[in-house]
């Protein structure tokens, strides 16, 4: 099939990343994608094997079975192509009326509204749901709600084929974590702690940062480019000027732009991975390391039933101290929640560690979202 994905990039990666995931994927198992996107600068280091041109004023990027055009080249009629089997809109981004108008015609394309993920109630009873368009250019086409999710009644989680196998051989191999550290340039001692921070501006960062100069234990934290590497920057300088540097067994590192394959390698390595947003919170979930996950903060402050929900499904069945200290941290992290007085122990195999694991192969036996949307669109159609 040929699948057009519309993709508006907001105010981070979050959107982006999840397509370009999304897009991937479908190549893989041997679909055509056009990924129409308003912003495509971040693909230059999260996908820096697409190769570029410029095509009538418009730079186009190829992978494969894929090209990425500018969103700009969907709203003018004459140069637009046919549209393909599938129309994916990408949380809400309403996708040109130039292509939305093409669209009708007697068979038109399955069109989907690639929601946002949540665990809350409402997805399962939204997930599937018809909205018949009645008047403008799309009038008399039929899009449908695709939610993913976490239970059998949403539409999944992005994983693609072999990605926890991948993720088991790095983090169960000493040598092939080492060599893997290595090839990402992450410097690393056998007996240091490896964690990641992926943050937003507002992250406790320096609240955590000087826990760890308290403890006595060897200690690396990764810092990504942005928010976490200002942060980290931001208090080692401030510890400095007071006259208390960071103690010698806490490392800062700040990485480089990762591409999401090596991101997710990352993931992997680390005893403790902080992220951020959707796309690397399901990354985290796939790596069977535990985490931290700073939701995106909204205004109305919906986003703490969102946290709320997110820690109940994932949390389900673990020992009732774990989850509640483990959850008091996320809360603190996203502000919800004053800072604990203590941390939940990491690296703890025999803990957080295994309750993760045990958490991701719940998951793990659902259908993978990109299963579920080719099943989802051939019934429809």
């Amino acid at each position: 099939m040929l699948w057009d994905v519309f993709c508006q990039v907001i105010d981070n990666f979050g959107d982006i990343g999840v397509c370009w995931r999304l897009t991937r994927d479908l190549a893989a198992r041997g679909h055509t994608v056009r990924l129409w996107v308003d912003d495509a600068a971040a693909l230059q280091w999260m996908a820096p094997d697409v190769q570029w041109t410029t095509r009538d004023a418009h730079r186009i990027g190829s992978l494969g079975r894929i090209t990425v055009h500018p969103w700009a080249a969907a709203t003018v009629a004459d140069d637009l192509p046919e549209p393909g089997d599938v129309a994916i809109e990408a949380f809400g981004c309403n996708p040109p009326d130039t292509f939305l108008a093409r669209m009708v015609r007697p068979a038109p394309p399955q069109w989907i509204n690639l929601e946002y993920l949540s665990a809350e109630d409402y997805v399962e009873r939204s997930h599937g749901l018809q909205s018949p368009v009645w008047s403008g250019p799309a009038a008399g086409l039929v899009k449908h709600f695709f939610y993913p999710g976490f239970t059998a009644r949403t539409g999944g989680l992005l994983r693609e084929p072999g990605l926890i196998e991948a993720q088991d051989a790095i983090r169960q191999d000493a040598t092939a974590r080492a060599a893997t550290l290595a090839n990402l340039q992450v410097p690393h001692q056998p007996e240091e702690r490896l964690a990641s921070v992926f943050c937003y501006a507002h992250a406790p960062l320096a609240r955590w940062l000087d826990a760890l100069a308290a403890e006595p234990v060897p200690t690396r934290v990764l810092l990504t480019p942005g928010h976490a590497t200002r942060l980290g920057e931001a208090w080692a300088h401030a510890r400095t000027a007071a006259g208390t540097p960071p103690a010698s067994h806490l490392h800062l590192t700040p990485l480089a732009a990762l591409s999401q394959p090596d991101f997710d390698r990352l993931l992997a390595c680390c005893d403790l991975n902080l992220v951020r947003g959707e796309d690397s919170a399901v990354r985290a979930l796939w790596a069977g390391r535990p985490h931290v996950w700073h939701i995106y903060e909204q205004d109305d402050g919906v986003h703490a039933d969102k946290l709320d929900a997110f820690m109940a499904r994932w949390m389900a069945g673990w020992p009732a101290s774990l989850a509640r200290d483990v959850s008091a941290w996320w809360r603190a992290w996203n502000g919800l929640a004053p800072w604990p007085a203590t941390l939940p122990a990491w690296p703890d195999p025999a803990g957080w560690g295994h309750a993760t694991l045990r958490a991701r192969e719940a998951l793990r036996a659902e259908q993978d979202l990109v299963t579920q949307l080719i099943a989802f669109v051939t019934r429809s159609g």
